[in-house]
C-alpha cells in the first residue's frame, strides 16, 4: 500500500462519498486509488467548478466537500473558488497534485510555489516532504474541518510522496482551544436584559432544534445572516429576517432596540452588522472574526449548554411592526424581479443556487427559506460562475431538486458545466435571466461613477441550441404570461429555462 491508496482508504474510513475534480500527471497516483474505492468521483469541466461544487456539497449538506487537482495548471484553478469557501468559512478538503520533490523552487515544467500561493485563502496550506507528514496532516486537517469548520484546507501531495510505500500513520486526539472565559459576563448582561436578541449565522445551522426551542421557550426573537436563512422557517413570527445592510424592518427595528444581542456563528461585517453595539455577545469557533466587549471563542452548542435564558417579553412590540418588504414592479412584464417572484412561489420548497449579479438581490430579498441551506450564495466573496456548480455539489450532497438563478453574463463563467450535469443526469433546473448586459455593472457606472454605460452589453448565443448541444432540453419565454404557463408544468431537470427580461436597477440599501 502506497500513500497515495492510504489516503483514499482514510476518505473512505471519514465518511467521504463523493469528491469532485479532474485528473492530471501529477495527481495520477491518488486517482488510481480512487479508481478501486467506493467513492464516487464528480468529474467537471472545469477545477474552478470543482472547488465551487465541493463548496455547494458542503453548504447543502453539513458534509465536508472535497476537490482534487493536478499540478499548477489545475491547482491554480482553484484560488477564486477557494476565496470563495475561505471568506464564507466553508470547510473544504483540498488535495492537488505537484511535481516530484526534487524540482520544488525550480524553474521546472508546471512547478509553481502552490503552496504558498493557497496560504492566503486557505485555513492552512500543507507540503508534507513525506508519506508519513502526509498522514499526519491529512488526519488532522479532516479533524479541524469536521470539529472547527473554518474554512477551506489544502494538501499539496508531490508526485513521489503519494507513490511512497514506507510510512506511519497517525491516530489524532486534540484538546479543543476554547476561551469560554467571558461565559460569566455574558451571562450577566443575560440576566439584566429585558429585550435580548438573536442573531443568527450559518455556525449555528447544527443547533436548529436547540436554538428553537430555546427561542419559542422565552420568546427571544431570532434574525438571521443570508447563510442562516430558515434556520428557523420564516413563516414563523420568532424569525424576523435578515438582519444587517438588507434588514427587514422588524429586525432592524430589534437590532435597534435590543438591550442584549447574542451573535451565534456569524461572521460579523460591513453586511451583517454595519454597526457593532456595546452589548454584543459574539459566538465562533473562529476566534480571528470576534468582535465586541463579550467575545466568546468555542462552539455554538458549548455557548447554549452554559448559559441560562430567562423569558422575554417584547416580540409583540415588534410584530407591531409591518414586515412586508415592498418590491415595486412585481407584476409587470419582462420585470427580473416579476420573473424571479414566480420561479422562488413554484420552488419554494427546494434549493435555490443564485450566481452573483443583480438578480441575487432580488432573490435574497424574495425568497423566504423554511429550512436551512435552502439559499445557496456566496456573501462575502460574490464570484461570476458560482451557481451553476454549486447546484451541481447540492444535488450530488442531497439527492434533491436544484434550481439555479442565473444572468446571462455569469452563466457563461461556468457553462461547460453543463455537460457535468448531463452526464451526472441532475436534476437541476437552470433558469437565465436574460437582459443581454452585465447589469448591476451598468447601474454602477451610471449611479455612482456619473459615466455612460461601458463595456457592459453582451452579444448573447442562442442559451437553447447551447443547452441542445449538451442534449439538455430548454425553453424559451419572454413574457410574464408565457413564464407562468411553463411553471404550471412538473418541471424536472437537467432543463434550461432562458426568460428574456428588460434592464432594471436594483433597490440599494438605505
Amino acid at each position: 500500500m502506497n500513500v497515495a491508496d492510504k489516503i483514499v482508504e482514510i476518505l473512505e474510513s471519514e465518511g467521504i462519498n463523493h469528491v469532485f475534480g479532474i485528473p492530471g500527471e501529477q495527481i495520477m497516483p491518488l486517482y488510481k486509488s480512487l479508481s478501486t474505492s467506493n467513492i464516487e468521483h464528480i468529474l467537471t469541466r472545469h477545477e474552478q467548478s470543482a472547488a465551487h461544487a465541493a463548496d455547494g456539497y458542503c453548504r447543502s449538506s453539513g458534509k465536508i466537500g472535497v476537490c482534487i487537482a493536478t499540478a499548477s495548471p489545475g491547482a491554480l484553478n482553484f484560488t477564486m473558488a477557494l476565496a470563495t469557501a475561505f471568506k464564507d468559512n466553508v470547510p473544504i478538503l483540498v488535495l492537488t497534485g505537484d511535481n516530484d520533490l526534487k524540482y520544488r523552487g525550480s524553474d521546472h515544467f508546471q512547478s509553481t510555489p502552490q503552496v504558498e500561493i493557497f496560504k492566503n485563502i486557505t485555513r492552512a496550506s500543507y507540503n508534507p516532504l513525506n508519506g508519513t507528514e502526509a498522514m499526519y496532516v491529512l488526519r488532522a486537517a479532516i479533524y479541524e474541518l469536521k470539529t472547527m469548520p473554518k474554512g477551506p484546507i489544502h494538501i499539496n501531495l508531490s508526485k513521489d510522496v503519494l507513490m511512497q510505500e514506507d510510512f506511519d500513520d497517525f491516530e489524532l486526539c486534540y484538546l479543543c482551544e476554547d476561551d469560554l472565559s467571558n461565559i460569566s459576563k455574558a451571562q450577566e448582561l443575560i440576566n439584566k436584559a429585558q429585550k435580548p436578541l438573536f442573531i443568527v449565522g450559518a455556525g449555528a445551522i447544527s443547533q436548529k432544534e436547540n436554538l428553537e426551542k430555546i427561542a419559542k421557550t422565552y420568546k427571544i426573537p431570532v434574525t438571521t445572516t443570508y447563510h442562516a436563512k430558515g434556520i428557523i422557517s420564516e413563516a414563523d413570527d420568532i424569525n424576523l429576517g435578515l438582519v444587517g445592510i438588507r434588514s427587514t424592518p422588524r429586525a432592524k427595528y430589534a437590532y435597534e432596540n435590543a438591550d442584549c444581542v447574542i451573535a451565534l456563528g456569524i461572521k460579523a461585517s460591513e453586511r451583517t452588522l454595519p454597526q457593532v453595539c456595546d452589548n454584543l455577545i459574539h459566538v465562533n469557533i473562529n476566534k480571528d472574526v470576534l468582535i465586541g466587549d463579550y467575545p466568546i471563542h468555542g462552539k455554538v452548542e458549548d455557548f447554549l449548554g452554559e448559559i441560562n435564558f430567562k423569558q422575554a417579553d417584547w416580540l409583540d412590540e415588534i410584530l407591531e411592526i409591518n414586515n412586508k418588504i415592498e418590491i415595486e414592479g412585481l407584476n409587470k412584464d419582462l420585470k427580473p424581479q416579476a420573473a424571479i417572484k414566480r420561479i422562488l412561489d413554484k420552488f419554494e420548497n427546494n434549493i435555490i443556487a443564485s450566481d452573483a449579479g443583480s438578480h441575487t438581490t432580488w432573490t435574497t430579498l424574495l425568497k423566504k427559506s423554511l429550512k436551512p441551506s435552502q439559499l445557496l450564495f456566496s456573501g462575502a466573496m460574490a464570484p461570476m460562475g458560482y451557481g451553476i456548480p454549486a447546484a451541481i455539489g447540492a444535488s450530488i450532497a442531497t439527492d434533491e431538486k436544484v434550481i439555479v438563478i442565473n444572468g446571462d453574463g455569469d452563466f457563461q463563467m461556468n457553462l461547460q458545466e453543463l455537460a457535468t450535469i448531463r452526464q451526472n443526469n441532475l436534476d437541476i433546473i437552470i433558469f437565465i435571466l436574460n437582459n443581454s448586459e452585465y447589469g448591476i455593472i451598468r447601474q454602477w457606472e451610471e449611479s455612482m461613477y456619473d459615466m455612460d454605460a461601458y463595456q457592459v452589453k453582451l452579444q448573447n448565443p442562442d442559451f437553447t441550441k447551447l443547452a441542445s448541444s449538451y442534449n439538455i432540453d430548454s425553453i424559451r419565454v419572454d413574457n410574464l404570461k408565457d413564464l407562468e404557463f411553463v411553471l404550471e408544468k412538473e418541471l424536472k431537470g437537467p432543463l434550461v429555462v432562458e426568460v428574456v427580461v428588460e434592464s432594471e436597477d436594483i433597490p440599494l440599501p438605505k
